[in-house]
């Protein structure tokens, strides 16, 4: 029973952190705190809900909705960071009030939308088929999900790591004054960002939708503020420390919702953010430059 719930939790984290990835990669590399984040994460899930309402097959749906989420990221961006950022270099509480102005704003769109309704996927959009694997019973859904994290956190890693974009994003994120002068464009880097941090947002929209067979127009809160949580106690900007807190979050949440009495679990949470940020205030994987944390595996 125990190795069952921990499974689950694990599936849970899974899907955490790729919610927490992009919200901590726009934290590594520009320091401000995306309040929208959620909101993107919710028209990703409606996205794909229309999509395959009006016959687009299920897999050309998750495409669409991580390109459209990552085009709103992008014009969050556009529209609420970067006029901030040609008036003034310090713009963390500035932008905290203009994400989430956007994020009311996609919360109010997304509600005239629906029609304040529930959206759910039509039947047989996902198979809906359990594996035993060692005594622990598995969905397909909950392998995609496991497959999903390991390749886009690997194939994350490897493109800031690896490749030249990557190395761009590493040094805007260490020095953007610098890394101008050397011929990289920041305000590119940080389109860039957006861009991958709302894709991860709006994949994890679907599959949340598609697990709980749920979507409406609140749905990204409560995830924007797991992932608060997540990142905080990983350390913000490490993408490392966004996977294993997002973990270790899922199965705590799990064992306590199996074994500990109503209301517990959430106290729990928090309890732990609590004691992390009195012993560690720089998270567990916190790291003292920008790109350290950006760049870490």
């Amino acid at each position: 029973m125990m190795l069952q719930q921990i499974l689950n939790g694990i599936a849970s984290g899974a899907v955490y952190a790729l919610f927490a990835l992009g919200f901590s990669l726009i934290f590594g590399v520009q320091r401000i705190l995306n309040l929208a984040h959620g909101g993107v994460f919710m028209a990703g899930a409606f996205v794909s809900f229309y999509a395959v309402d009006t016959g687009v097959p299920f897999p050309l749906a998750i495409l669409l909705a991580m390109v459209v989420a990552g085009l709103v990221s992008v014009l969050i961006d556009l529209i609420a960071i970067q006029p901030l950022r040609r008036r003034s270099h310090d713009i963390e509480y500035a932008a905290i009030v203009s994400t989430l102005g956007i994020d009311m704003m996609l919360i109010s769109v997304a509600q005239q939308v629906s029609n304040t309704q529930v959206l759910r996927f039509p039947f047989g959009t996902f198979p809906i088929q359990f594996f035993t694997i060692f005594g622990l019973r598995i969905s397909l859904l909950q392998l995609v999900i496991f497959a999903a994290v390991i390749v886009l956190t690997g194939g994350l890693g490897w493109y800031l790591n690896k490749t030249s974009f990557g190395r761009q994003i590493r040094a805007v994120a260490e020095n953007p004054s610098t890394a101008s002068l050397l011929g990289v464009s920041p305000s590119a880097v940080y389109l860039q960002t957006f861009f991958i941090a709302g894709a991860l947002a709006g994949l994890t929209g679907v599959l949340i939708g598609l697990s709980f067979n749920s979507i409406h127009f609140l749905m990204g809160e409560p995830y924007m503020l797991k992932a608060f949580v997540v990142v905080v106690i990983g350390g913000l900007g490490s993408l490392t420390g966004a996977v294993a807190a997002s973990l270790l979050l899922g199965v705590l949440q799990a064992l306590a919702v199996a074994y500990l009495p109503t209301g517990v679990p959430d106290m729990l949470i928090f309890a732990i953010l609590f004691l992390v940020l009195l012993v560690q205030p720089n998270g567990l994987f916190g790291a003292a430059g920008m790109a350290a944390r950006v760049g870490r595996k």
